[in-house]
């Protein structure tokens, strides 16, 4: 059931993004006080990602563009990083995981800002697949390592962030909603890569 305290708009944007960063946590032992940096931090799957690690008592640092700044501190981000006037790679943070939340790095550019036996992850394939092989090859030599999880268990997603949707712990990010008619327009739009969250189209 939906939460009283949300409507069905906000119901239905809360799950895509937040059922994969669920996914991805699930396979990062991560533990109170430890830092990640999540990369497209505005997106459905980043801005997720940021309040659900935040949950968790996470130091995060959020990468984002200049507009959005102030979006990515409201979801909670313990630091943002501006990565059209600075190179993110740059910070001399050292995080236990980077979560590529958009597919725009690569492993090879993040690993300096890992910790010794850092991870890792992005949403996307990479550059001709590498992250799955990386994914089979980095854990043999006992050092910084590829994850690549595949998003499963739905009901197991929905009953961790139901409680949470409840509590206000949780709040989904919406760019825009279109009606059932405006269908071309919301995936136009989409596709200019310009969306902040979520976009909801009603029926």
């Amino acid at each position: 059931l939906v939460p009283d305290n949300i409507n069905y708009v906000q119901a239905t944007a809360s799950m895509e993004g937040a059922h994969y960063a669920i996914n991805v946590l699930n396979k990062v032992n991560l533990q109170k006080g430890n830092k990640v940096l999540v990369y497209g931090a505005t997106g459905a799957i980043g801005s997720a990602m940021v309040q659900l690690l935040k949950a968790q008592g996470i130091y995060v640092t959020a990468v984002c563009g200049t507009a959005h700044i102030d979006k990515v501190k409201a979801l909670g981000a313990d630091k943002v990083l501006d990565y059209q006037t600075s190179d993110f790679t740059a910070d001399t943070e050292k995080y236990h995981c980077v979560f590529d939340a958009v597919g725009k790095s690569t492993f090879g550019i993040c690993k300096k800002l890992l910790i010794p036996k850092g991870i890792y992850i992005s949403s996307e394939l990479g550059p001709y697949g590498q992250n799955i092989y990386y994914s089979l090859l980095t854990p043999l030599f006992g050092g910084k390592k590829v994850k690549f999880p595949l998003p499963l268990d739905i009901k197991k997603s929905i009953s961790i962030i139901h409680p949470m949707l409840a509590n206000g712990s949780f709040t989904p990010l919406i760019d825009k909603t279109y009606s059932i008619e405006q269908t071309k327009e919301a995936f136009s739009y989409a596709l200019e890569g310009k969306k902040v969250g979520n976009i909801v189209i009603e029926f």
